[in-house]
């Protein structure tokens, strides 16, 4: 009998286990993906319940925050008159330098009010900065801190708070980071933070099927999280959560908003990268395949493919309509602007004038900020430097799939080859040295690959390795080197490839992106590098970058152009944009 029940047991329970599996791959697999799907299409097709929703709640939120938005406002009162109090007391010379490098207000803002004024300088309002993962410290991050820097010095009694949700990481320890990691001095009476508890909805990991729709839906439920802690007089998107600015319009029509686009959630190049004939590769070896057409490149064929390409459809004309919302659009470069235009302009350009409103201005190019002072103090490009340069071509990239070393690997082989076949001057002991951070195993495993394929190409004696290398270490290199290589295609903008320009280095890039639309230009009809696309192009590239008859003017010409990329013209174009919305701002409130 008590065999029996334990049978009857171990059944009953081995069919609890079989239907719970069960019950979670149908949530997995089904419900979830119809939750994404829903909201999407549920904004393309029926926005006037999106609209009817958003009056109702966004009322309930602004009563919900109206007291955290008091207490920010006597806790910026409270910390400017501490921080007055210290700067009296101090006598210390290196403090007084410190606070000046922020409160020195760049004047050069060529855009003014209608009035012929100046703009409104005393507003003291709320940016709302959207940037969940501030303490990332990457280039994204630096883009967030000097924007928050150039609004504090154009708007002093403006104040500033981050959605952040980095919860293990105070307001002083995240100051002290920003300023040890970029050099960039904020001004901590006016910034605060507002920690997020819902930032696990936007990480891919959340959803394994149908990501693109998943990190949209979540990166709804973490603006409203947001928007619960405190709903601001501007609201800015510095990490391409398009949604969230949408959600922003739905719920707060006075509130302007603006967009800072690193990167497109899906591009028009995604679109058609689908279509089967699209070829993954102008290489012919699959190891440089993976970065050089994106990982869908042809699987639009089939039932899958058709599939596929509807769902993208379904979001592109979802992210239209929200980036359509944006107030102010700002891109990294010119070739997420294309992008931009071509997804968004439509749909604002239909949107506005449904509802007769003011015509949205065109996205602007804010290029990102580069250390570019930096480099020319710590880089000399000189006759004299020239006699210390050697044969190498750097190329400083994470060692990620886009990043495609395996490319760069390869023309270098095929360069080696043809210069030893032919004895070009060219070669002479070239060496390529790949620098690079490796982030976890996967890179590591990938790192493994990349010194195999250099064994099996034959140039194990001319390739170096250098990871996780210190900025000091990259300097040495950037005095070093005479080429500065980068291999990714559509690379949005390229912020390695301005750090070559201002160290002086030849650039030879991908012929794709930001490096060859907005940084290898030309500079008084003279280039300042070379573009490739294949191997063998590539290999051409190193040849003439290393055989070049007067390699000094080419440096010169190359700083030259990456003097476009300064903080200082950040902070000026920046400030253009950030006017439209103070002053969109204030003529509501009037």
């Amino acid at each position: 009998m008590a065999n029996s029940c334990a049978a009857n047991g171990a059944s009953t329970c081995s069919s609890h286990n079989v239907s719970s599996l069960m019950n979670g791959r149908f949530i997995s697999h089904v419900v979830l993906p119809i939750l994404c799907l829903a909201p999407l299409a549920t904004l393309v097709l029926f926005p006037p319940l999106w609209r009817a929703a958003g009056a109702f709640l966004g009322w309930y939120l602004r009563k919900k925050t109206d007291g955290r938005r008091c207490h920010i406002f006597e806790l910026v009162e409270a910390d400017e008159k501490k921080h007055l109090e210290e700067k009296r007391r101090s006598s210390s010379s290196a403090e007084g330098a410190e606070d000046g490098d922020w409160e020195k207000v760049d004047a050069c803002t060529t855009w003014t009010a209608k009035n012929g004024g100046t703009g409104d300088d005393d507003w003291d309002g709320i940016v709302g900065f959207f940037h969940p993962f501030c303490n990332a410290g990457g280039g994204g991050e630096r883009v967030l801190w000097a924007a928050i820097r150039a609004t504090q010095q154009r708007w002093p009694r403006a104040k500033c708070v981050v959605y952040t949700g980095d919860h293990g990481v105070s307001k002083d320890a995240m100051l002290s980071r920003v300023k040890n990691r970029f050099n960039i001095h904020l001004h901590p009476p006016t910034i605060n933070f507002l920690y997020l508890t819902t930032r696990h909805w936007v990480l891919a990991s959340t959803w394994p099927r149908l990501t693109l729709a998943g990190q949209s839906l979540g990166s709804l439920i973490l603006a409203w999280d947001a928007f619960s802690l405190l709903v601001p007089n501007i609201f800015i998107d510095t990490m391409g959560y398009a949604f969230a600015l949408g959600l922003c319009k739905t719920l707060f029509p006075g509130v302007p908003t603006a967009a800072y686009v690193h990167y497109p959630t899906i591009s028009t190049d995604m679109l058609s990268s689908l279509d089967p004939t699209t070829t993954t590769s102008s290489s012919s070896s699959p190891a440089a395949a993976d970065g050089t057409r994106g990982l869908n490149a042809g699987q639009g064929a089939g039932l899958r493919g058709a599939a596929k390409r509807a769902y993208w459809k379904l979001f592109a004309a979802a992210y239209a309509r929200v980036g359509a919302s944006a107030d102010v659009v700002m891109t990294n470069s010119s070739w997420t602007q294309g992008h931009i235009r071509a997804l968004w302009g439509p749909t604002r350009r239909r949107t506005r004038r449904s509802r007769a409103t003011t015509p949205l201005p065109e996205p602007a190019v804010v290029y990102p900020p580069v250390a570019v002072r930096e480099l020319e103090a710590e880089v000399d490009v000189s006759e004299a430097s020239e006699r210390r340069r050697e044969k190498v071509l750097l190329y400083i990239a994470q060692f990620r799939p886009e990043k495609n070393h395996a490319l760069i690997l390869q023309a270098f082989a095929e360069f080696v080859r043809r210069s030893s076949s032919s004895g070009s001057a060219g070669d002479d002991g070239a060496r390529l040295v790949l620098v690079g951070s490796v982030r976890d195993d996967g890179d590591s495993k990938r790192v493994y690959q990349l010194r195999l394929l250099v064994n099996e190409l034959h140039i194990r004696d001319r390739v170096e390795f250098h990871l996780d290398a210190s900025w000091p270490e990259i300097l040495e290199w950037l005095r070093r080197a005479s080429v500065g290589v980068n291999g990714m295609w559509n690379e949005h903008f390229g912020i390695g490839v301005v750090e070559y320009q201002a160290a002086g280095l030849v650039a030879v890039v991908h012929d794709s992106g930001g490096p060859k639309m907005d940084i290898v230009v030309d500079v008084d009809g003279e280039p300042t590098g070379f573009h490739a696309t294949t191997s063998s192009e590539f290999a051409d590239g190193f040849e003439k970058a290393l055989s070049l008859k007067d390699p000094h003017a080419v440096r010169q010409r190359a700083r030259q152009s990456a003097k476009r990329f300064t903080e200082e013209e950040f902070a000026r174009r920046w400030t253009e944009q950030m006017e439209k919305l103070v002053t969109l701002k204030t003529r509501k409130s009037a």
